[in-house]
């Protein structure tokens, strides 16, 4: 894979990093995504979830919508990929585990 981090991406992962509250993201977001590519991004997220959970393609199909070619490509992410997934997935859960 082409190294794609460089000065530009640097500061967009700071910046974002540096965001606040989801109002924030939202506006930040809004502006610099289509509304497509955030739903995408969500849905990505909410299959990520899904698979960590242990539930299977199909279910995942029929609840999201989503293909299973994108359910494995997130499947091989969360398994192989830079463990962006990972680390999301275990911040929300010790938010989760902070709320009980």
């Amino acid at each position: 894979m082409t190294n794609w981090h460089n000065e530009m991406t640097d500061r967009l992962m700071k910046v974002l990093s540096e965001l606040n509250t989801p109002e924030e993201c939202y506006s930040f977001l809004e502006d610099l995504c289509t509304i497509k590519e955030i739903q995408d991004m969500s849905q990505r997220l909410e299959i990520a979830i899904l698979l960590k959970n242990g539930t299977n393609y199909q279910e995942i199909n029929k609840k999201t919508g989503v293909s299973t070619a994108t359910i494995s490509r997130v499947n091989k992410c969360l398994s192989y990929g830079s463990g962006g997934y990972q680390a999301v997935l275990e911040v929300m859960g010790k938010k989760e585990e902070m709320k009980k």
